[in-house]
């Protein structure tokens, strides 16, 4: 594809001296390595690479060789930390597990070099914790602080880092009574309990009487709220936090919370005052086993590689780049997929991480039952859990989108998480704004409105590269950030959308310039809908390698909207039926004669575009496809013409008799099947022919036809038409509603949507992966238009989604 189609520069994407090719074929994707070989120094580079370039060409293309070198660069980092997850440190958990004592020696610390770590990374303004935290986080750097001082103070060791800690902690005290700032899970219980147990170990903090007791009260306040909730949730909540409890501990509880791994909830801090209060083998060899993997510092959770991982695979997703980390990505799946068949408590024991693993393994085409998700088939599952004590509603979202992956219509424990989940949020969502965390209260807004199934995928792209940066941090005990690469997530994400956006921009120049040249503009009658067309392929079809399916895809779309307006009030019959009879004698030789003018620049456009896919297939399939092309071409014409003469004898169709021929005439053949040749496979006549293909382009055009009839089943109405709404309705002898038909046919919709789906994930089918994933994005495209009302037909609907994919710069 070209970078530039205008002025003298025509640089090939494809170059391998150039530019970046990738592929995504299903699960075994491929990367090839970027090599930017070409220098584009000065204008003598340009002429050695046979460019003639103007200074403000040269000047574009020194830009683009400069973002291709960042991406390459972000690319290879963030490859290394799929590989091999770096886990933060928690300077907290740090200091805890230096306070533990050896097993043989309590007047020894067991882990020294925790100790050391502290001694060496205290900040210069007496603090410890992430020194990229902003004002908002201060508690999260006090609780940190605190807890370093204490274990030097334990051990007797690092007096100036004491003092220095203590002088931090005294001049900003008064932020813990700032309830703007964000908390740390359990802070006013835990930060008076390491105040008390400041005093034990004779650390003297000049805060004065009236001040610490301020302090140790928020602790008697929070121990006080909820006092009588004995729920399991407050319970796991209590074990969590088990460091500030002191004598109010119950040691019994916090045994019940111990994992196969020997940790208490997977939190080193909390293991780690378990082994200062008594011996446990389990929580030894737990703290032992993670300290031999990190060192000297520990993570705020662990062990947290699949939950991270899984992280990381769903941010590159979401953002439009998974392509580049095909290998990568199919390990981590792999090893999911694995833990998944071995219930393996990584992702088993946590909601969140079990509804990431499901979702994404089975969109990404794993043979995964919704089984194991049986634990979370009641709200109660959340209810009872220290998430739902905290109103921690992260996993709800993760639940209620993993619900929506229904592959079987008797898939009921999905359909019981969705019912309770849903309704959660919705009761969330309902709540005042302010007492959310902002980020969580957008997701879950964004995940009530928009189903994985509902937006075009560019439009979300854009969505997740936005607000990827202000969700980076997680706040546990203390700050934690699941994916540690976000800068170059970051990176890559704004390069590959900012480079693609402007390669969209040049094809919908030239696109333009086609529908002038073939004289498409002088239609009176047809609606104009290029940029909506090719909104549709540049959102899903989004790689640039997968330029030529894009653009056979817009013009496929421009041509099929243009017959179909020529067909319900564009032509007369006559027209109509000279029309279908050019195709039916179809021998490639131009025809000098036509029924009207409007026939004519029709005919002229579909023929040169048939003829134009020929050439381009033939190079890359080595076959003539012309036959194949035109044959879908008349198949539309014909179902067209069935409907034009049930309009104009004002026949009334049985219902199947509507969908059978609906299915076909809304128009989606000669957009999708010409795409199978250019999504770099070889296409054989056994794909072409096999059911299968049939089936899956059945399927969406029902989808199409049935979300298309929803919205305008008034607008049909007016002009005499009927659908499949006004024929149910006919058919019950008028005795349902417009409510109840449309009802019934939003239930044959999402029946439909199930089994297209399954069959577009299913792993080793007739029709291979890449040519089946065009049938689901047609699907996404069709729910995008048609999500609200007629989108295609209005002149406002799609503005906020073209102006996002084509003009909008990134607003990060």
């Amino acid at each position: 594809m070209l970078l530039s189609r205008h002025g003298s520069i025509s640089l090939s994407w494809h170059d391998k001296s150039w530019g970046i090719s990738f592929y995504n074929h299903g699960k075994s994707r491929a990367f090839r390595k970027p090599s930017i070989q070409a220098s584009i120094s000065d204008v003598q580079s340009l002429k050695d690479l046979s460019i003639q370039a103007s200074i403000s060409d040269v000047q574009s293309l020194k830009e683009r060789e400069s973002s291709f070198l960042v991406m390459t660069d972000s690319i290879e980092k963030i490859k290394h930390q799929l590989k091999y997850v770096h886990m933060t440190a928690s300077p907290y958990d740090t200091a805890w597990v230096a306070m533990v004592p050896h097993p043989s020696s309590h007047q020894d610390p067991c882990f020294d070099h925790c100790l050391d770590w502290i001694l060496q990374n205290q900040h210069e303004n007496g603090s410890w914790g992430n020194s990229n935290l902003g004002p908002s986080l201060l508690k999260d750097k006090l609780s940190s602080t605190l807890a370093c001082v204490l274990a030097l103070k334990k051990w007797s060791c690092g007096e100036e880092q004491i003092k220095n800690g203590v002088r931090f902690l005294v001049s900003n005290i008064g932020s813990i009574f700032d309830e703007q700032l964000t908390s740390p899970i359990g802070f006013n219980i835990i930060f008076p309990g390491m105040l008390k147990l400041a005093t034990e170990f004779g650390l003297k903090l000049p805060l004065g009487d009236t001040a610490v007791g301020e302090i140790l009260s928020l602790q008697k306040l929070e121990l006080q709220r909820n006092s009588i909730n004995n729920s399991r949730g407050r319970k796991e909540y209590m074990a969590y936090i088990a460091e500030g409890l002191g004598s109010f501990l119950d040691f019994n509880n916090i045994m019940k919370f111990q994992r196969a791994n020997g940790s208490i909830l997977n939190s080193p801090s909390t293991t780690a005052y378990l082994l200062t209060q008594c011996y446990d083998d389990k929580a030894f060899n737990y703290l032992s086993s993670l300290l031999q993997q990190v060192g000297s510092t520990v993570p705020a959770t662990y062990p947290m590689e699949m939950h991270s991982h899984l992280f990381m695979v769903d941010a590159l997703q979401n953002m439009g780049i998974a392509r580049f980390f095909g290998d990568e990505i199919k390990i981590i799946l792999d090893r999911a997929y694995s833990c998944w068949l071995e219930r393996d408590e990584q992702i088993i024991s946590d909601m969140a991480t079990s509804a990431m693993a499901f979702r994404l393994l089975r969109m990404n085409g794993y043979d995964i039952s919704s089984d194991l998700l049986m634990k979370f088939e009641e709200a109660s599952s959340f209810n009872d859990s220290m998430h739902g004590y905290l109103r921690n509603m992260r996993p709800v979202i993760e639940i209620y989108k993993a619900s929506q992956t229904k592959l079987f219509s008797n898939e009921d424990v999905l359909n019981k998480i969705n019912l309770w989940s849903s309704i959660l949020l919705k009761e969330e969502v309902s709540t005042e704004p302010i007492s959310h965390d902002q980020t969580v209260y957008q997701e879950m807004k964004f995940a009530l409105e928009f189903p994985f199934y509902s937006n075009m995928d560019r439009v979300d792209h854009k969505r997740s590269i936005e607000r990827f940066n202000f969700g980076k941090i997680r706040m546990l005990k203390t700050s934690h950030m699941p994916c540690s690469a976000n800068e170059d997530v970051l990176k890559l994400a704004v390069g590959d959308f900012n480079n693609c956006q402007s390669i969209y921009r040049e094809e919908l120049k030239d696109l333009n310039s086609w529908v002038k040249q073939c004289k498409l503009n002088q239609l009176q009658f047809a609606r104009q809908k290029l940029t909506y067309c090719y909104l549709a392929g540049a959102a899903t079809l989004f790689s640039p390698d997968v330029s030529e399916a894009r653009i056979a895809w817009c013009k496929g779309s421009v041509l099929g909207t243009i017959v179909d307006d020529f067909f319900d009030v564009g032509g007369s019959i006559e027209e109509l039926e000279s029309f279908v009879a050019l195709f039916d004698r179809w021998d490639g030789k131009c025809r000098k004669e036509f029924y009207s003018e409007q026939v004519q620049i029709i005919y002229m456009a579909i023929d040169g575009f048939i003829n134009e896919l020929a050439t381009k297939a033939f190079t890359l399939q080595n076959k003539d496809i012309t036959e194949h092309l035109v044959k879908i071409w008349l198949r539309l014409l014909r179902s067209m013409m069935t409907e034009a003469r049930w309009q104009r004898n004002k026949s009334i169709p049985t219902l199947e008799e509507y969908m059978e021929n609906g299915s076909v005439s809304f128009g989606l053949g000669p957009i999708i099947l010409p795409a199978f040749y250019f999504v770099g496979l070889k296409i054989t006549d056994e794909i072409l022919k096999h059911d299968e293909s049939d089936h899956l382009l059945r399927l969406v055009s029902t989808c199409g036809r049935l979300v298309n009839d929803i919205r305008g089943v008034e607008r049909d109405g007016k002009e005499g038409k009927l659908n499949s709404v006004s024929l149910r309705i006919l058919n019950s002898g008028n005795s349902l509603s417009i409510e109840e038909a449309e009802k019934d046919v939003k239930k044959s919709i999402d029946d439909t949507r199930t089994e297209l789906l399954k069959l577009v994930l299913k792993e080793g089918t007739a029709v291979p992966k890449p040519c089946k994933e065009l049938f689901w994005k047609m699907y996404k495209i069709l729910h995008s238009f048609y999500m609200n009302t007629d989108g295609y037909s209005s002149p406002k609907e799609m503005v906020s989604a073209v102006n996002a994919v084509f003009n909008d710069s990134l607003n990060v």
